[in-house]
């Protein structure tokens, strides 16, 4: 099996991973994330920066970055501030599709770079002042690009999804595959 280095603080795609039966260490990248510009070119710039910051300490394995954005069009729903931002985020998504764009980039310790994104088309229900509040209120909207977390709670807000589950989650499974094969052979 590859030696995959997952260059995320992410908790949910650390669980994927698991799930799958990966072998995988972490290393937490300290960059400075691109905030403004196309959704698709967002997430693989700051799946590229978090990978090459990790990449360039040595770390001697295939290393993955990932990100992911929220999006409306060209307007994108970051990891909300406060209470008052993860209000304002569901209120704007509420009764609406948005997509969830994954960026992933892979370096491998030849220095060679491989990448793909992956969308998903997500779209809420109607979302009155009461079950806003009752999820904002949860706490889980903390550390979630477009301030949901689709596994959990957030479920409740979520009509449909066409597309990948584990890409609005944080990981995209088929995407992962397509670029490293080999992560799954023993």
């Amino acid at each position: 099996m590859t030696q995959l280095v997952l260059a995320s603080r992410s908790p949910q795609r650390r669980a994927i991973l698991e799930q799958l039966g990966v072998g995988f260490s972490v290393e937490v990248p300290e960059v400075e994330e691109v905030e403004h510009g196309p959704p698709l070119d967002v997430a693989l710039e700051n799946a590229y920066r978090k990978a090459g910051a990790v990449a360039g300490e040595g770390s001697g394995g295939l290393v993955l970055g990932v990100d992911t954005v929220v999006s409306v069009g060209a307007r994108m729903y970051g990891k909300p501030a406060d209470a008052d931002e993860a209000r304002a985020t569901l209120t704007a998504l509420a009764g609406r599709r948005h997509t969830v764009i994954s960026g992933l980039c892979l370096i491998g310790a030849d220095g060679r770079t491989r990448t793909a994104a992956a969308e998903t088309g997500v779209e809420f229900r109607t979302l009155d002042d009461g079950l806003i509040d009752w999820y904002v209120s949860s706490g889980e909207w903390r550390e979630r690009a477009g301030g949901y977390a689709i596994q959990g709670r957030g479920a409740a807000l979520v009509a449909r999804i066409e597309g990948d589950f584990h890409n609005v989650v944080g990981l995209p499974v088929p995407t992962l595959l397509e670029l490293v094969p080999e992560l799954l052979v023993a």
